[in-house]
């Protein structure tokens, strides 16, 4: 099953980051697929990239609020929201798991090899901070004098936004290097940050910063697709505490926010078969045993 999420990643990245005539028009993509919203963290502005990023969309909706209020345009696109809640409401975070070339990125560098350490559990809440205060509220309140804000994530924070962006666009656009400023070198150090963090621990920037993950996190508790705990079949071992990318404590908290749904406890720890993946509250394994019964 690791295997498989693994290529399912790989897939989505390509699906998604399948504009590969960059290296001759030097432009990002401007065709009918932009206007797809991509499931996980992918920049809009990535040369590569097909679609768009729900975040940065997110916040580009919140930046034209207040001018479009102020000059009579009452119509709003709320298309991204509703994009990203329907995936939220039937997979919540398990699109961080198998769908976000971002957090791909991350498992890839944790695997070199190092001293591992954890990350602690009250850090999760930022990326709460990040989601209500970076994405939503100050591109709403912090306005110029025409009544437009700024994108506050993807401006000053956003380390998937220089990965797949400003590097290799300042690669393939020489002239832009005379542009750099503060700015830059800024989220490059946050970049470089992240990077060395994640050799060091898993996943550090979906466990502390991802807005997205933040928001995928609010469905945890009503998604349709998720890992369920056979608490009468569970012997408490806590093996699956030692497999989890995200820290999560399955036994303890089966419902817990930062779970991915990667699957780890399920197939490398859990030998008593107490874990599944359900469907609407349906064991995958009990409809295969319904199926086989009626065959």
């Amino acid at each position: 099953m690791e295997l498989a999420r693994k290529w399912v990643q790989i897939i989505i990245g390509f699906l998604t980051n399948g504009y590969w005539a960059f290296p001759i028009t030097r432009t990002i993509y401007q065709g009918p697929l932009k206007v797809v919203c991509s499931p996980g963290l992918n920049c809009y502005s990535c040369p590569a990239a097909t679609t768009y990023c729900p975040m940065g969309a997110l916040q580009q909706l919140m930046v034209s609020i207040r001018f479009s209020l102020e000059t009579g345009y009452y119509y709003f696109g709320w298309y991204v929201l509703g994009c990203i809640g329907v995936v939220g409401s039937f997979l919540g975070r398990m699109v961080c798991g198998w769908a976000c070339p971002f957090g791909f990125v991350q498992e890839m560098l944790h695997k070199i090899p190092s001293r591992k350490w954890g990350v602690p559990r009250v850090l999760r809440f930022v990326k709460y901070g990040v989601l209500f205060g970076m994405v939503l509220l100050l591109p709403l309140v912090v306005v110029s004098e025409f009544g437009i804000g700024e994108p506050w994530f993807c401006k000053y924070l956003c380390p998937a936004g220089t990965l797949e962006a400003g590097i290799p666009m300042l690669l393939l656009r020489p002239e832009l290097r005379s542009t750099i400023g503060w700015l830059f070198y800024n989220k490059l150090i946050i970049l470089i940050a992240f990077i060395i963090w994640s050799v060091l621990a898993s996943r550090p920037f979906c466990r502390v910063a991802c807005p997205l993950g933040a928001f995928y996190a609010l469905f945890s508790r009503v998604r349709l697709v998720k890992l369920q705990l056979d608490e009468a079949k569970c012997t408490q071992c806590e093996a699956c505490h030692h497999v989890c990318p995200m820290g999560v404590k399955f036994n303890e908290s089966p419902n817990d926010a930062e779970c991915i749904s990667c699957m780890a406890c399920m197939n490398k720890a859990c030998r008593f078969d107490a874990i599944s993946l359900s469907v609407a509250g349906i064991p995958l394994r009990t409809v295969e045993v319904m199926k086989r019964k009626e065959a």
